[in-house]
């Protein structure tokens, strides 16, 4: 249990940020539930009895202040991160609190870091984003998968995920990330990111068993382009997506998860891995678990607790690998995550 310090959740009434609320009540943390529609924060709070609800909207400055106000920390799940990202972190540099978001989208991720590393370094705070499943168990997985390497040729990131039932906010930042980009794809080569209209190419992917070999995408590319190379020395970061899975995004008859037990998980399953190579040397780390939604609350929630207590290696705007212990992090999560290290 925690010390009963307050965290501001905005975007809590989201498919995720309710994951996020409950997760820190269950840690012991006293959520303050934010966002701009009245009605779903009432929703939300007769969801859990007590909760504090802070009106607040990204375009009124006060309004977020108010809704930072007394907290220790703010944990960002409101997408489009495009919109959010900026002025949530405006508000936690104002109040002299940690920020930490679940943004999946690669240009949010890039202009984070472009827009405030030396602010957030300057003033000693610290600003996490990506703290997700994408973007932020990657660049972990990457990290332990490094271990004493100073640097790797090439870092490759597989999702083998059962299925994927996205939710509005998924569909919706992803429709901003298309549209910032010109409908092209993006890759990460030669240490910088490129952006290309080449078709995406199908290929085997060798899953650890008993998932075992897969056709994926290639250069089905995610957040971990951003996290990754932010602090590892890898000059090729490419992600990969079960073809099953690309194929349930993009269908124009998308659902969203639907709960299958009592946490409110659905009954998605994943296993992400991650090769790094060197030369002829290679080093692997497979992380499995149940839905990618619901394991990005435990993985935003532990990087809060981390911040908080001082068991961090850096200020200034860090991902996840960079910032914390990865090993230690990745077991920390053990009882939502089954990780292996394979150096």
């Amino acid at each position: 249990m925690e010390s009963g310090l307050t965290v501001t959740v905005f975007g809590a009434y989201g498919h995720t940020g309710r994951f996020v609320v409950a997760e820190l009540l269950a840690r012991g943390f006293v959520p303050v539930a934010s966002g701009r529609d009245a009605e779903k924060l009432r929703t939300l709070a007769a969801s859990f009895p007590g909760l504090d609800v802070r009106l607040a909207s990204v375009d009124d400055p006060a309004s977020l202040d108010h809704a930072l106000s007394g907290a220790a920390a703010v944990i960002n799940c409101a997408g489009p991160f495009a919109t959010t990202g900026a002025p949530v972190i405006e508000a936690a540099l104002r109040a002299g609190i940690p920020y930490v978001d679940v943004a999946a989208e690669i240009e949010a991720n890039v202009d984070t870091f472009a827009r405030f590393s030396d602010r957030a370094r300057a003033a000693g705070a610290v600003v996490v984003p990506a703290m997700a499943f994408y973007g932020g168990l990657g660049d972990l997985l990457a990290t332990a998968a490094m271990g004493d390497w100073t640097s790797a040729d090439e870092a490759h990131i597989a999702y083998g995920l059962s299925s994927w039932h996205p939710t509005a906010g998924t569909l919706a930042a992803g429709k901003v990330s298309r549209e910032r980009r010109n409908g092209r794809h993006v890759r990460f080569t030669g240490g910088r990111l490129e952006y290309h209209d080449d078709a995406f190419a199908v290929l085997d992917w060798p899953f650890p068993a008993p998932m075992g070999t897969r056709p994926v995408i290639g250069e089905f590319t995610m957040a971990d382009v951003v996290t990754v190379p932010s602090h590892l020395k890898v000059p090729e970061v490419r992600t990969y997506m079960a073809v099953d899975a690309a194929q349930d995004l993009s269908a124009p008859d998308a659902s969203a998860p639907a709960a299958v037990d009592e946490h409110g998980r659905s009954a998605q399953t994943f296993l992400v891995d991650v090769v790094v190579r060197s030369g002829d040397a290679e080093r692997r780390a497979v992380a499995r678990g149940q839905d990618i939604y619901a394991v990005t609350a435990p993985l935003a929630v532990e990087a809060v607790r981390r911040i908080l207590t001082g068991l961090t290696r850096t200020t200034g705007v860090a991902s996840a690998g960079e910032i914390f212990d990865a090993p230690d992090f990745l077991r920390a999560l053990s009882s939502h995550l089954s990780v292996e290290v394979h150096p």
